[in-house]
């Protein structure tokens, strides 16, 4: 296996722990009721949802891609 798949899946992981870890976050009393006041969640929990998402999709692209030659 090439070091090029190797990385996007370890960053396919950290991708969708990150995303996870944002859904958490989004889920918590304190993050309810600063999205209800304010109509958006903290930065730091869209943080999370933004690193997520790209390192997802990143990681996605590579494993599927990145092996090529």
């Amino acid at each position: 296996m090439s070091p090029i798949r190797i990385l996007g899946i370890a960053l396919l992981a950290g991708g969708i722990i990150a995303l996870y870890l944002g859904w958490q976050a989004s889920q918590g009393l304190m993050e309810q009721a600063h999205e209800a006041f304010t109509g958006r969640f903290t930065d730091e929990t869209m943080w999370y949802f933004i690193g997520g998402g790209a390192a997802t999709v990143a990681g996605l692209a590579l494993v599927l891609f990145g092996g090529r030659q």
